[in-house]
């Protein structure tokens, strides 16, 4: 198929995916700005998610080796849910590719109402890690059930992917905003390329559009880590607030 995006969109798509990598590095929710600006763009639904998730793989994985070499993750767990999230993430993926773009739509019409109203219910996270260090068979299950839950939802939809295994990684595992970022960071690195694997093996990636943005998130995945690993939750809960706005307006931009 052939795409072709003027050089004022093109700028315009480097800048705005940029912009979501400054965000999903510090909050997760990165999709919620670069997915409407692919479609804006002029991409088809399918081959928006794929290029949105080559980009964004491209971003995370340096966001992810600052927080490792920061030391701002628990990484066993990171590692387990990481593997929950490669599964749901391809299962996702395949289960997007067998539908049409209208079902797609009306999915994320369906899916982000209830986002919205997960993210506004936990956004006072805690700041302190209630985590003890020790990883038994629940944790271990916990974490990989987060991890799949999470990665199909981040395989079949996306948007809010990172704010909600922030919020699962606080809620349900008692770690702090900082460290479960970084866990957030490895689950979400492992969905992106198990998608991103599936929409490759489609031929779905637009290259010429991808690769600028790609290098645009890049940037932004590294700023953004910088100031959420600098200054934790003075920073990461005030981007969640900006994830829940940004969200709460796709809503109601789809709702008119």
């Amino acid at each position: 198929m052939g795409i072709q995006i003027s050089l004022p969109m093109m700028a315009f798509l480097v800048f705005m995916t940029g912009f979501a990598g400054f965000v999903d590095s510090a909050a997760g929710g990165g999709g919620l700005i670069s997915l409407p600006a692919y479609l804006f763009a002029g991409l088809p639904p399918h081959y928006t998610y794929a290029t949105n998730k080559f980009s964004a793989a491209c971003g995370t994985t340096f966001a992810t080796a600052s927080f490792f070499k920061n030391g701002a993750m628990n990484l066993k767990v990171g590692i387990l849910a990481a593997i929950g999230s490669f599964a749901g993430s391809a299962l996702g993926a395949h289960i997007v590719l067998m539908l049409s773009d209208e079902v797609l739509q009306m999915m994320m019409f369906i899916i982000l109402p209830i986002a919205a109203v997960i993210i506004l219910w936990r956004r006072n996270l805690p700041d302190e890690n209630r985590d003890d260090g020790t990883l038994n068979l629940k944790k271990a299950l916990l974490a990989l059930g987060i991890g799949f839950g999470i990665g199909l939802y981040d395989g079949m939809v996306g948007p809010g992917t990172g704010t909600f295994a922030i919020i699962a990684f606080t809620s349900l595992m008692g770690f702090d905003l900082r460290t479960a970022n970084g866990n957030a960071k490895v689950l979400n690195l492992a969905s992106n390329y198990a998608s991103l694997f599936t929409y490759l093996s489609g031929g779905l990636v637009v290259f010429p559009v991808g690769i600028p943005c790609a290098i645009s998130n890049i940037v932004g995945n590294i700023i953004g880590s910088h100031f959420a690993l600098r200054k934790g939750a003075k920073f990461i809960r005030p981007m969640m607030l900006v994830v829940l706005v940004l969200l709460l307006g796709k809503l109601i931009t789809d709702m008119l």
